[in-house]
């Protein structure tokens, strides 16, 4: 997902907070960082505890939809105690994100979106999350992609 990243990314540099937070925003999922449940939350608050720089922080918290997940969690309050980034930041996060494949593939949004609806069962709050933000992520990807196409 990092090299989709420096191609969407507002500089297309490897040091854009874009890049940087690809490379890290599922580190959540890791065992040193779990504690909530939500690996974007958990991620962003391991990630502050290093010093991490804070515009890295908050896109690893609100990548790819995470407040829906949050309000599934029941921690919206915690997620939101965490600064919301620049929307077209995360909007070039979140289309990096849906349009690369778990094995690597350049993927349509709508397929990508498919696949995590899938691979989750139906009670899973992370289904759920992402059938409630499926039209947001889509704007999202959208206003990333016409910025790259301007």
């Amino acid at each position: 997902m990092a090299a989709r990243a420096i191609a969407v990314s507002p500089s297309g540099v490897d040091d854009d907070p874009v890049v940087s937070a690809a490379w890290l925003h599922d580190v959540g999922y890791a065992p040193m960082a779990r504690d909530s449940g939500l690996h974007a939350l958990d991620g962003a608050t391991y990630l502050a505890g290093l010093g991490a720089d804070a515009v890295v922080v908050s896109l690893v918290a609100f990548h790819t939809g995470a407040e829906y997940e949050a309000e599934e969690r029941g921690l919206a309050r915690e997620l939101a105690a965490i600064p919301r980034p620049e929307q077209g930041l995360l909007d070039a996060l979140i289309l990096a994100d849906l349009t690369v494949s778990p094995t690597g593939e350049l993927v349509a949004v709508s397929a990508r979106l498919d696949e995590i609806v899938a691979r989750y069962p139906g009670g899973d709050p992370v289904h759920r999350a992402v059938l409630r933000s499926r039209a947001y992520l889509e704007a999202c990807c959208e206003r990333a992609q016409s910025v790259l196409s301007a």
